[in-house]
């Protein structure tokens, strides 16, 4: 039986400049420094967090966010709004979809085959993410696509946009990775990547000077699914397609109301 093939978010390790969401990866995993930007109400006395979160990278709390799509069909357009303004129901956050004009998030179905998206405030930096060019990217939803990976993908890939990290990659992840497998794997098609790129975007951990994190949440929907062959304990990681009770929790301490 042939083994399926994972679709997974893509964080490209490229040449700063010549792809967006590459560029956004790189920085995102060195050092910050000390001119980032920091939005108000982050900072290193904030709550603890229920999941991993650039705090450099959180949006204002209560902030209108503008999405536009660059490309796609109406049905693809619908369902990813559809989706998307599932994190409404516990942040304190606004997506309001327009059809022209300055995007904070600006959405395309067509800029590579894989899905990725800015990381929070990243989407600002026009060095990164051109004003013309994607902040978003859904390579793989079709119209026809299934509603349970419509909403996996849309929420997980609307989660970076609010600031969060993939859980695999948290702070506080104590997966043990079958690290031959892994570079077997993800060398292999779909993805063809590099040792360097399998690296970044699946066994290095984030640095948790950095980030707010509590213990690894293995039903967030910030993690994708991993089959049991790339772990030395031979448990893989679940297929999640929904918030998670702490995700809906985190995201609203990270943007509460009434404040």
């Amino acid at each position: 039986m042939a083994k399926q093939r994972l679709h997974v978010c893509i964080d490209r390790v490229v040449t700063a400049g010549t792809h967006p969401a590459g560029a956004m990866a790189e920085r995102a995993l060195k050092e910050l420094r000390a001119d980032d930007i920091a939005p108000a109400g982050a900072g290193r006395g904030a709550a603890r967090l229920r999941m991993a979160v650039n705090l450099l990278k959180k949006w204002p709390n209560g902030m209108e966010l503008k999405c536009r799509f660059l490309d796609g069909s109406a049905k693809q357009k619908k369902r990813v709004e559809e989706q998307a303004h599932l994190w409404e129901q516990f942040a304190n956050m606004t997506f309001r979809f327009v059809q022209g004009g300055a995007a904070e998030i600006r959405i395309s179905f067509a800029a590579d085959p894989g899905s990725w998206s800015a990381l929070g405030t990243d989407a600002l930096n026009a060095g990164f993410f051109p004003v013309h060019e994607p902040t978003m990217n859904f390579g793989w939803l079709e119209d026809d696509t299934a509603d349970e990976e419509y909403r996996r993908v849309v929420v997980h890939e609307f989660g970076h946009a609010l600031g969060a990290i993939h859980e695999h990659q948290s702070p506080k992840v104590k997966l043990q990775w079958n690290e031959d497998e892994v570079y077997r794997t993800f060398s292999g098609p779909p993805n063809f990547w590099s040792k360097e790129e399998i690296d970044h975007n699946v066994l290095q951990r984030y640095s948790l000077d950095h980030f707010n994190a509590t213990e690894f949440d293995p039903k967030s929907i910030m993690l994708y699914h991993f089959p049991p062959e790339l772990f030395l304990s031979g448990q893989g990681t679940p297929n999640n397609t929904d918030l998670s009770e702490k995700d809906k929790a985190f995201i609203g301490t990270m943007y509460p109301r009434g404040k």
